[in-house]
């Protein structure tokens, strides 16, 4: 049998070198060139992000895409912006995380039996890929899936993220149900050979209006242990 390690790692190597999407080339690399003040000092990743945790995870994360100026900058999924802290506090309070915090690579954040990835590998303007974009990434998530074998439950934050799980698992064999499970927060839906959990991304315009709560995200992590 191989190892799943080193086959994500022939995934992550080309991921981090894609050049598929001139419009989120262009952007990635303004951003790392030009930078937010309060990190003039950092040395920006500015490529396309490949996923993170354990390789025999029994729960896969999927989000939208990376942050400009979080996962863009740091070169980890979901690091280095507010979205992370909620996300990986959450994760802390449900035991799949070792530690609340992910400020950047060598942090010591390890993830426990979980696996994060994202729809999009490159940081889109205003958050908002195209289908196209979309369309470009959509093997990367297949390949995951597909080197990922222990997983059983995906949990998609937001119903980008909720749409390419759906799809990405149809290319793997899994059965999706008709007519075509709605997002939600809390959705879940069999697929099978997989379980789906749909949750409200915790992006700051739902945090910040209470759209999504801690106690919410925790249900969440907290579901996703008993599938």
């Amino acid at each position: 049998m191989s190892d799943p390690a080193k086959s994500l790692e022939a995934v992550t190597a080309d991921v981090i070198t894609c050049r598929a999407c001139p419009r989120l080339v262009e952007w990635r690399e303004t951003v790392a060139k030009n930078k937010r003040a309060a990190f003039a000092h950092e040395d920006y990743w500015g490529r396309p992000l490949p996923g993170f945790g354990d390789p025999n995870a029994h729960m896969l994360i999927v989000g939208l895409a990376p942050a400009a100026h979080g996962g863009n900058r740091t070169g980890r999924i979901f690091t280095g912006d507010r979205s992370g802290d909620w996300l990986f506090g959450s994760l802390y309070r449900t035991g799949w995380a070792n530690q609340p915090d992910s400020h950047h690579i060598g942090d010591g954040l390890r993830l426990e039996d979980a696996y994060i990835t994202a729809a999009v590998r490159c940081a889109p303007p205003a958050n908002k890929p195209t289908t196209e974009e979309r369309d470009n990434c959509h093997n990367y998530l297949v390949r995951e899936l597909e080197l990922l074998n222990r997983v059983q439950v995906i949990v998609a934050l937001g119903s980008f993220a909720w749409s390419s799980c759906l799809r990405a698992a149809v290319d793997v064999g899994a059965v999706v149900p008709r007519p075509r499970p709605r997002f939600g927060h809390l959705a879940e839906t069999d697929l099978g050979r997989y379980h789906l959990l749909g949750s409200y991304h915790p992006s700051q315009q739902n945090t910040f209006t209470g759209k999504l709560t801690e106690a919410m995200l925790d249900a969440v992590f907290q579901r996703a242990r008993e599938r």
